[in-house]
């Protein structure tokens, strides 16, 4: 694939080639690799991992577990497969080219003890501007949320994890796609700043989870004035701690 940087994670530890243009990763798939916490042995599951920039770093935060991408694109596909090999993860991490419009079931898959994603974050084109095409596939969700929220539920077995990243202003939607199938929902917020609303929310759900809804304490990620970061955004950033559901 031409027009290809190396950029770096994980305060350097972990390499990552991706298209120059079009969609990059950034700091949602930081927060999604931050908020996985899979145990030894567990297989986890990211839908949708682009060149897997979330996918390699929650491998690398859990050494222990082994995970699988899937991806529709086949350019995007096949540069989280190089990623892998890159970093030497290729051993724990695989990459398959597939699309969550398509039933879990058809992938011949075992259910997985987690899943997680950063879905495309509009349904609707007429919603935003229309994006360049090279980033449409990661801003514009054509069979909507609930096919994502759906796949992930038929993805993870009895008492796995779901794990999502969205717009906080869908919530709401999130909540009522997951609580259909999972419970015991956890919601952190992501709050820009501290006296700014949440622009994000991670939401965490347990298949077949009877727990109570809890909200959990916000994370905000830059101070006003000084550091591009807060000390704890910073430190996830990094690697240093993760995004803990406790």
């Amino acid at each position: 694939m031409s027009g290809v940087t190396e950029d770096r994670l994980l305060g350097g530890r972990l390499r990552l080639r991706q298209p120059a243009s079009g969609y990059r990763a950034g700091l949602d798939a930081a927060l999604l690799a931050a908020a996985c916490d899979a145990a030894d042995g567990a297989r986890v599951l990211e839908a949708g991992c682009g060149a897997g920039a979330a996918l390699l770093a929650a491998a690398a935060r859990r050494p222990g577990a082994r995970f699988t991408g899937l991806e529709r694109d086949a350019d995007a596909a096949a540069l989280a497969r190089e990623n892998a090999a890159l970093n030497g993860l290729d051993e724990r991490v695989e990459v398959l080219q597939g699309d969550v419009a398509v039933a879990f079931a058809r992938l011949g898959l075992a259910a997985f003890d987690a899943a997680m994603a950063n879905p495309p974050f509009f349904d609707d084109p007429r919603a935003l501007r229309g994006p360049a095409p090279a980033k449409r596939g990661a801003w514009l969700a054509d069979d909507g949320l609930a096919a994502w929220t759906g796949f992930l539920c038929k993805a993870v077995r009895p008492g796995g994890t779901i794990t999502v990243i969205h717009r906080a202003d869908r919530l709401a939607d999130l909540l009522a796609l997951l609580g259909g199938t999972a419970g015991s929902l956890q919601v952190r917020p992501v709050h820009p700043f501290a006296d700014a609303p949440a622009k994000r929310v991670l939401v965490r759900a347990v298949k077949g989870g009877k727990a109570p809804l809890v909200l959990l304490a916000p994370l905000v990620l830059h101070p006003r004035g000084g550091a591009k970061h807060t000390e704890k955004a910073e430190a996830i950033l990094r690697g240093e701690t993760g995004l803990g559901w406790g």
